[in-house]
């Protein structure tokens, strides 16, 4: 039986996981490191700005509906990153950028959900004046390069905390903790050689620049020397760590793994 203190931990995982991809997704976007975080406290009241709310609808074996509530001013600084140059004023149209890295992120998400709870879809849509007002209210703060922290608020409704908080258990119960895929099936391919790739950072460039690079150009990327490093596997981000160096060669020691390296080779 799951306990209300399961719950929160089962839902923050959830919230924290969405995160991870929200921000990579944006990552990949605007071109430069973003990171999201859960905030224990929060004062909305604080905020400036008009809303702007994105519903992410999950349909399959969860269920449920789930808000991300930024403000304008916000959005038009994720527009400005994206786009990459500035906009002189705010209107509907500057969301789409948005709604679309949001909608990326979800279909990530989504895939990376299926060594959990099996198939997940989702849809993402702008909506006006949802009903939020008793929904589950968890704070984030939302961080690009070396930009001050933005706070935007998340909302869960009850048949989404029910399905992610419930469904665990019940297959956990039909099923031998740890297995959440067909071991049988995955050993006839151990022996296959992957292509995997270390991301120290990424940077955006107008063709302009890019046809100017020559011999001795020096290209800065958009990361710190501290942020970690990114395993890529298949394009995807899999586990994230320190570069070091073993016997004269590059290498990384993990210290993050992003999602179950098995989820990648089931869905």
């Amino acid at each position: 039986m799951m306990t209300n203190n399961d719950n929160n931990t089962v839902t923050r995982r959830f919230v924290q996981r969405l995160g991870e991809a929200l921000a990579e997704a944006l990552t990949g976007a605007a071109g430069i490191p973003w990171k999201l975080a859960i905030l224990e406290s929060f004062d909305a009241a604080a905020q400036s700005g008009s809303p702007v709310i994105f519903s992410l609808t999950f349909e399959g074996m969860l269920r449920g509906v789930f808000f991300i509530e930024f403000r304008d001013p916000q959005v038009k600084v994720l527009a400005d990153a994206i786009r990459g140059h500035g906009l002189q004023s705010f209107d509907d149209e500057d969301g789409e950028p948005l709604r679309t890295a949001i909608s990326t992120a979800m279909t990530r998400f989504c895939s990376s959900l299926f060594a959990e709870y099996g198939t997940v879809t989702g849809k993402v849509e702008r909506v006006a004046n949802p009903a939020i007002k008793d929904l589950l209210a968890i704070p984030l703060a939302a961080q690009g390069g070396n930009s001050s922290p933005m706070p935007l608020m998340l909302y869960l409704d009850s048949k989404l905390i029910e399905s992610i908080s419930s469904w665990p258990v019940t297959k956990a119960a039909a099923e031998p903790e740890g297995v959440q895929f067909d071991p049988v099936n995955l050993n006839l391919v151990l022996d296959v050689e992957l292509s995997m790739s270390l991301r120290f950072g990424v940077r955006r460039l107008p063709l302009r620049e890019v046809l100017e690079l020559a011999s001795g150009s020096v290209v800065e990327l958009d990361c710190q020397v501290d942020d970690p490093v990114e395993l890529l596997l298949d394009g995807r981000v899999i586990a994230r760590g320190e570069a070091v160096i073993v016997d004269g060669n590059y290498g990384l020691r993990v210290t993050e793994i992003t999602e179950p390296i098995a989820s990648n080779f089931v869905r």
